[in-house]
């Protein structure tokens, strides 16, 4: 048999496979095999795209849309498995495999959405929609896939068509290469650290991290400290050596932008006005236009409005939060104005000073497996009667990853859970909810679904310590995967996920409440050596610290987020050059009042993932758009009882459950039983 054959009867995205709710078979797939099936899933899916355009019968819902929707389960499969392993655990040979699949994916996706006969049929279709007998899913399916082909150029002359396919394809690779120089970068800018002195307030788990982080490295008898993708970098808050402070946070906030391999300026530059001069091909005056068409704040206006609303108050607190650790800094000796590089530090010893307790102090009180099994999947059971149980049987697609059956209230096997919880060089940055299969009531699927974290890893035998943000990390993504594993819908368009990006948060956002829910925390947090609970003393004081620093918080973030609007309302003509965009940051965040240089934006342009290579172009404010009607839920929450099943299962069926197969804000009202209210939020982030 020759080589070409051996690979066609191997591979395994070719078939569906018979792992329980379809899962991956990790254990057979190798890079190799990647290629083919990319190869293979394309061309069936236009073939099958071409036979539905083609057809000699008048088009219907079920010969057209239905048929759509059926098509591509090659490219799906490998997709699907690829681009999340290419976020999780990476290597050379899957990086250069994305730069050569990513412009080839946008074109084929231009030869489905730009194929004139078939717009047709979807347009004919689209035309008698209100004499179609169709039930709501499959109208609003119709109604979407319209809009898709439509923003994607599907009415344009030939001319302009062939310019956005040019457009889409130099835009997935510019995505490629911006993904894999952060990276690069963030492991190339580790901060290597002489001696253990300068290590003074690490704890004896992160020292002795960074000396193996070091020997990996062939440097015996030095230290590395590795970096996270964003500006701030959580060794700040415990390091006393100021000098090793400022070398770790201008090596995070120079990532991109100094020249050299990684440099991500010119990546960014273009993307930008290709982006730009794709928005006015297709009739919006910036992509930010015609990105927040399809989301639920819909227009610029509304976008800029909230931000702008925002950011004076936020500003006004973080002032306040920085003359107290003016007078904390001063006290303790320090000459001079404090640094961006002191905040976390200073913010420690305030925390310490106003509410009696140090944040390090929490931490033998978050074991991962307490968190996980007594938090996490505590409040899953209470709220929605779910049970965990770990298998071993499954492939893996790293050691690190582990499988949890999940079964539903009365015993069905509901889903499959991958929790990927350690970082590692060959992970991006950040924590995400990622899907392997997704529900389809359509095509039989149940989902498989992965949250990803980069905790890190203690050395061997020592337990996994958490610090409180992990812990609500590791609610907020669970969140993401509840939205995935009660799907209910018909169509994979609307599954789980799919959603508009200022509302995918949302779900998950409302799950963070109950890493805080006195019956919750009181299951999970426990010391990880004498099995006491926390101290009541101490959980009142965690509890009553919610709303601290929140001036820092709110502004880093809506630093970013209004750098992100700046970037996408641009026109082509207006975007900076590679040199320019220091200068352009600098201006943007001047002009929105939110230039404080003892708050970084939470992500810098040349690192900004969102934005670039995530999906979140003209869409990182919907963390707190979403927060809006997050802070509105958790009320109805209290006001109802909170951590009971009759809300859980409302929250699952009327909302969870749904995914995209209804407008997003219809299902809020129906939820709630009236428009969103901010106040919660303000109160929440201290901006009443």
């Amino acid at each position: 048999m020759n080589d070409a054959a051996t690979v066609t009867e191997a591979n395994p995205f070719f078939a569906e496979s018979t792992l329980p709710f379809q899962y991956p078979p990790f254990d057979r797939i190798d890079d190799g095999l990647y290629m083919p099936a990319f190869e293979r899933g394309m061309e069936e899916q236009l073939a099958e795209v071409e036979a539905i355009a083609a057809s000699t019968e008048a088009p219907t819902f079920e010969n057209t849309l239905v048929a759509l929707e059926r098509s591509g389960r090659v490219l799906e499969r490998v997709s699907q498995v690829f681009f999340n392993l290419n976020s999780a655990n990476t290597n050379d040979a899957l990086d250069a495999i994305r730069s050569e699949i990513a412009p080839r994916l946008a074109a084929h996706s231009d030869q489905i959405l730009l194929n004139g006969a078939l717009f047709e049929r979807v347009r004919a279709l689209h035309e008698r929609r209100g004499e179609l007998d169709l039930d709501d899913e499959s109208r609003r399916l119709l109604e979407e896939y319209y809009k898709d082909f439509v923003r994607a150029g599907a009415r344009l002359p030939e001319a302009d068509q062939e310019r956005l396919r040019e457009i889409n394809a130099e835009l997935a690779g510019l995505e490629a290469t911006f993904t894999q120089n952060v990276l690069n970068e963030v492991n190339a800018a580790a901060v290597v650290v002489e001696s253990r002195d300068a290590l003074v307030g690490l704890s004896e788990n992160e020292i002795t991290a960074a000396a193996d982080a070091a020997a990996a490295q062939d440097l015996d008898g030095k230290y590395v400290v590795a970096l996270r993708n964003t500006s701030g970098q959580p060794p700040l808050a415990a390091l006393e050596n100021r000098d090793l402070r400022r070398r770790i946070m201008e090596a995070s906030l120079a990532r991109g932008s100094q020249g050299g391999e990684f440099d991500n300026r010119d990546v960014i530059s273009r993307m930008a006005r290709l982006r730009a001069e794709r928005a006015v091909l297709l009739g919006y005056a910036n992509h930010a236009a015609y990105s927040l068409e399809r989301q639920t704040a819909r227009t610029v206006a509304a976008v800029n409005e909230r931000l702008a609303s925002l950011a004076p108050a936020a500003v006004a607190n973080a002032e306040r939060e920085a003359a107290d650790l003016r007078a904390v800094a001063a006290a303790g000796g320090q000459e001079g104005a404090v640094a961006a590089w002191d905040w976390a530090y200073y913010t420690e010893q305030v925390r310490a000073e106003r509410y009696a307790f140090d944040a390090a102090a929490l931490r033998p009180y978050f074991e991962l497996d307490n968190v996980l099994h007594n938090g996490v999947f505590h409040a899953a059971n209470g709220l929605y009667g779910l049970t965990f149980r770990e298998r071993t049987d499954l492939p893996v697609y790293h050691p690190d990853v582990r499988v949890f059956d999940v079964t539903d209230a009365g015993g069905e096997p509901l889903a499959l859970f991958l929790a990927d919880l350690y970082a590692r060089p060959s992970k991006r940055g950040g924590a995400w909810m990622s899907t392997f299969v997704s529900q389809s009531g359509l095509l039989g699927q149940q989902p498989v679904v992965a949250n990803c974290l980069n905790i890190p890893k203690p050395p061997e035998g020592e337990p996994t310590l958490l610090t409180f943000d992990e812990v609500e990390t590791l609610f907020h993504e669970f969140g993401h995967a509840l939205h995935a594993f009660f799907s209910a819908v018909r169509y994979p368009y609307f599954s789980g996920t799919s959603v508009p990006r200022d509302f995918v948060e949302y779900p998950s956002q409302v799950n963070e409440m109950w890493a805080t829910w006195p019956e919750v925390l009181r299951n999970y947090a426990v010391h990880h050596e004498t099995g006491e609970p926390m101290p009541a003393d101490l959980l009142d004081k965690v509890l009553a610290s919610e709303t601290f620093n929140q001036g820092f918080a709110t502004t880093e973030y809506l630093a970013a987020s209004l750098l992100d609007q700046a970037w996408h309302q641009l026109t082509a003509a207006e975007v900076p050059d590679a040199d320019g965009v220091a200068a352009f940051e600098a201006a943007a965040l001047a002009r929105a009042g939110v230039a404080l240089e003892t708050v970084p934006p939470r992500y810098r342009s040349t690192y900004f993932s969102h934005i670039w290579s995530h999906g979140y172009s003209a869409g990182y404010y919907s963390y707190i758009w979403a927060e809006v009607l997050d802070a509105d839920t958790v009320e109805w929450f209290r006001e109802n009882g909170g951590l009971r099943r009759e809300n859980g299962d409302r929250f699952r069926r009327m909302l969870l459950s749904r995914g995209g197969s209804r407008d997003a804000m219809e299902l809020f009202r129906d939820f709630r039983g009236r428009e969103p209210d901010i106040a919660p939020l303000l109160a929440r982030r201290g901006l009443d």
